[in-house]
Order: C-alpha cells, then structure tokens, then sequence
C-alpha cells in the first residue's frame, strides 16, 4: 500500500463507529472504543537468518516515519511516546491500563500520537513472537493513552 492509501484507511477508520464488541474488521481489530489498522505485514521465512526481517523492519519504520511527516502537516508535531511503563502495568495485572493501549504495549515499544477530533491516532510498528512478524499498525481510539 501506499501512504496515501494509508492515509485513506486512517481517514475511514476516524469516520467510522466504534464495534460494541471485539473482534476482526476489513482492516485489522477493532473493540469498543478502538480501531487498529493493519497497514502493512511481514512474516518472516524459516530460512531468514535475520536480514530481510531487519531490512524489513526499517522499511517499516521509515514506513511509519513517512505517514508522521504527512499527518504532521495535519495536526502538528506528535508526540512519541513508549509503552512500556504500560506494558509492565499490564504484566503486572494492575487493571489501569484499558485497550487498545494494553494490546498495543505487548508488541509495539512506542508510538507516534496526536490528538483530533475526539481522538487519538497512533502509528507505531509491531513485533511479533521475537520479532519473527512485524507490522505496521494505526490506531484511532477514543481512549487516552497511558
């Protein structure tokens, strides 16, 4: 996909309700006050030694970096923030952190956030099961960040 149809997928996701209840969507998971977009996904061969999956995860963040500077023009500067402390709360069974931010932090070590329109929009890459899949993920929620 190209960022201007990320761009689109992040545009029709804002536009759209929230589920009542969790579960798949056209674009990736979507629950009550959440849409995860998943915009791009690699999953790595048995035969990869490491080198696409690393090519692929810069191609991934430049991916991401890109998206940043066009939604940047939108609403401003974003902020980068990491999940871990959330992540670690999660872990730790506190409760305080709600999705799709508890999700997010197990996979996804930082994201790039604004705020809009009675939302917050994330960009951030992910990294599956020691980083042998890796996505790149948009999240519009309603739901404030850790």
């Amino acid at each position: 996909m190209s960022s201007a149809e990320h761009i689109a997928t992040i545009d029709l996701l804002r536009a759209r309700d929230f589920p009542e209840a969790p579960g798949r969507s056209a674009a990736g998971r979507a629950g009550p006050g959440f849409h995860i977009a998943e915009l791009a996904t690699y999953e790595a061969a048995g035969d990869d030694d490491g080198t696409v999956r690393d090519a692929m995860e810069e191609r991934y963040e430049a991916e991401r970096d890109a998206l940043t500077v066009l939604l940047t023009e939108r609403w401003g500067e974003p902020h980068v923030i990491s999940l871990a402390s959330a992540f670690a709360r999660a872990v730790a069974g506190s409760g305080d952190v709600a999705e799709p931010w508890a999700s997010l932090s197990e996979t996804v070590p930082d994201v790039h956030l604004w705020q809009a329109e009675g939302h917050w929009i994330a960009l951030g890459v992910a990294r599956w099961g020691g980083w042998e899949a890796l996505q790149l993920l948009a999240v519009i929620t309603e739901t404030d960040p850790p």
